[in-house]
């Protein structure tokens, strides 16, 4: 007998009462014996949760060691006091640091230099004081330097509440404005702000103006957004003219602006909203860029005199490209940083617009992520952008728009004597089951032998078009240096090669994500990066559908399976118009109102393809608290799989009772939650 099915035969896994409850729809019935989870004040309910997380607990204890073990030394490569890299807006320098002992940052600035004495803006340790859970939402300081917008949510529920801060004297205004959502902007009075309240459901979908030191109820109703597939954001253009605010679905888009010194005018229409088109608006001089997927799948870029903004007046500045997706655009003064995507990876290059040329930025190793930094100012030269790979910390440079030149202004620093040149990263492909090229990228240390016998971490996402970042961390390499390869499956549904790898990873072609993933799993391990019985995969949120799919479609191909705030429950959960997820995901999934849609989406539904049969050990995690994927569908899912289940295999659940989606919030309970993580996945692979 082993080790865990003697503790499984000691401790009694928590069970829960069937109370059969009757979904039917087209003519079809579905019975939920856990549907009453959902009800938070039946003690049940909590009670199942509660012993769930005993059991967890009881089974991992001999693990205790392990998990202090992994903490430390996470912990121990993280340079705990440090400093961000400043950026500058005006006369002012703008940053956040960390001490050693405090779970969050400290958000500071200094006055024409950064030998000037430091001022603190905010604190978020002392925001946390006395708080199981602090997030920050808006963090914004006013354009005259003044004042400080900033929001918090306590809960991990993402509903925060808004304040105000005279940077002057350091006394809070009197009104602060409860369920607000994250976008938020100044007016260029320095007094009027612009920001957006959730419905229910936690949707942004109506934007305020409010005037500082007047009450809240005087606040004025901008916009109310009726449909609830659309999210409503609010933002200035760096250019500081205008203000946008921007209504959005998974597929259609709306756009208004306003002009930023009149903030008491109407909010303009750009373009009225059109089924299946997308567009981001952004101003320049005198006129306004467009990105548009309108007869462009990839996405094409647009340009239009403010002045007549109709579109018989757009012209073309970037065609449509079959091979290439405009990602988006980012102006300044005299120039334009164009990023796309091309084969899998991120590009970015930047046009001179007073010459129109052109050049790209380019990066030397194999697989990478690249993005944005910080840039408020308007008329400068230079471009800050983030740089990471597998194998290279978290960079910050500047980019010198005039000379092509680069300056790296900090490399995160990994205590410890981390040397780069131990590790590679690689670039494969896989072949899915309708002849798709699915790409793949992994990292490892060197000197692992291609026979099969390494254990490998596979993880995946494949949703909403967001491409999987493959970027460096420090607390991987507790992993890789136990010998575990790390892999990402850049599989369909994400963005990673173009618009096309994500609209053939959706609505009635979901499942190609699954197949995908399935796909890259069997060709590591026919490639002899490992073997099926040494091979753990990961995913969250809809990454966690992922997981719930594969292992009902291929249990025997895993070892372990790990699910954070798995998205399993799909039928019922987009059916419930009251939740975040139904709507709004109609157009991700499908509307399963539509009798082929409710077909497709119940074959894959990982909760409702539970079956009798063996599964691998799984670790499934929860947040109380979460607003977008609720407790209940990790826990219907877990007492499910344990009731149907013919193995003898560890299932556990953990729901962290005072957070949300993401989980933990301070940086050090972060930490143990992964080192808990790591810790089920190295006692599953015999490495503890």
């Amino acid at each position: 007998m082993t080790k865990d099915n003697a503790l499984q035969k000691t401790l009694t896994p928590p069970t829960a009462p069937k109370k059969p409850h009757v979904l039917e729809l087209h003519g079809d019935r579905r019975i939920d014996n856990y549907f009453w989870m959902r009800d938070l004040d039946n003690p049940e309910t909590i009670a199942y949760l509660e012993a769930e997380n005993a059991y967890t607990e009881a089974m991992m204890q001999h693990t205790k060691a392990l998990q202090t073990k992994l903490y430390e030394e996470m912990l121990a490569r993280i340079k705990e006091t440090d400093l961000s890299v400043p950026y500058r807006k005006d006369k002012y320098y703008y940053y956040s640091r960390t001490e050693e002992g405090k779970a969050y940052p400290i958000h500071c600035r200094k006055q024409g230099s950064l030998e000037a004495p430091e001022e603190v803006l905010l604190d978020q340790n002392e925001l946390a004081l006395e708080q199981e859970f602090c997030s920050l939402g808006v963090l914004s300081v006013s354009p005259n330097h003044q004042l400080l917008a900033y929001s918090v949510d306590t809960s991990g529920a993402e509903q925060y509440t808004l304040f105000f801060l005279d940077l002057a004297t350091k006394e809070l205004y009197p009104e602060t404005i409860p369920e607000t959502y994250y976008s938020f902007t100044w007016a260029n009075d320095n007094k009027t702000v612009f920001y957006t309240k959730i419905d229910p459901a936690n949707r942004p979908f109506q934007l305020f103006r409010h005037t500082l030191g007047t009450s809240v109820d005087e606040d004025v109703l901008i916009f109310h957004e009726p449909d609830d597939a659309f999210f409503l954001e609010v933002g200035k253009t760096r250019s500081e003219a205008y203000i946008m605010m921007s209504l959005g679905s998974q597929i259609t888009s709306e756009i208004y602006y306003l002009d930023a010194n009149d903030p008491n005018g109407t909010f303009q229409l750009f373009l009225p909203r059109k089924t299946g088109v997308l567009y981001d608006l952004d101003h320049h001089s005198d006129s306004f860029y467009i990105v548009t997927n309108d007869e462009a799948i990839n996405f094409k870029l647009m340009k239009t005199p403010v002045a007549l903004p109709t579109q018989e007046n757009w012209q073309t500045v970037i065609p449509h490209r079959e091979d290439i997706m405009l990602a988006g655009i980012s102006l300044f003064a005299n120039y334009m940083v164009i990023y796309e995507r091309q084969g899998g990876l991120p590009i970015g290059r930047v046009q001179n617009l007073s010459t129109g040329n052109i050049h790209q930025i380019s990066f030397p190793e194999p697989t990478y992520d690249f993005y944005e930094s910080s840039n408020p100012e308007f008329h400068t030269t230079t471009l800050r952008f983030n740089y990471t790979s597998f194998t290279t910390p978290h960079s910050v440079f500047d980019y010198d728009m005039e000379t092509n030149q680069r300056e790296l202004k900090k490399e995160i620093e990994v205590l410890g004597g981390y040397d780069r040149s131990q590790y590679q990263s690689e670039w494969l492909v896989a072949t899915s089951a309708d002849g798709t090229k699915v790409p793949i990228s992994i990292v490892y240390k060197k000197g692992i032998q291609k026979d099969g016998k390494n254990a490998l971490f596979l993880t995946g996402y494949g949703s909403y078009g967001y491409p999987s970042s493959s970027g460096f961390s420090s607390n991987r390499l507790s992993l890789l240096d136990r010998g575990v390869v790390f892999a990402i499956a850049h599989i369909r549904g994400g963005g990673e090669m173009g618009r096309k790898w994500y609209e053939n990873g959706k609505f009635l072609q979901k499942k190609n994500t699954f197949t995908d993933f399935i796909a890259c799993a069997e060709y590591l391990i026919s490639e002899q990066w490992t073997s099926s019985d040494r091979l753990v995969i990961s995913g969250g949120s809809a990454g966690g559908l992922l997981m719930g799919a594969v292992m009902n479609m291929r249990p025997d191909l895993f070892k372990a399976v790990i699910a954070d705030v798995p998205f399993v429950d799909v039928v019922t959960t987009i059916l419930d118009t009251s939740l975040p997820l139904s709507v709004t995901e109609w157009e991700e999934w499908g509307n399963p109102n539509d009798k082929v849609y409710y077909d497709y989406i119940k074959s894959y539904s990982p909760y409702d393809n539970v079956e009798a049969k063996d599964y691998p050990d799984t670790l499934i995690l929860a947040g109380l608290n979460d607003s977008r994927v609720k407790y209940w569908e990790p826990a219907k899912w877990t007492i499910k799989l344990r009731e149907l289940k013919t193995d003898n295999n560890i299932l556990l659940l953990r729901t962290n009772m005072g957070a949300g989606h993401s989980g933990a919030s301070g940086r050090y309970e972060s930490l143990k939650e992964l080192a808990f993580e790591y810790a089920f996945v190295l006692d599953r692979l015999g490495l503890a």
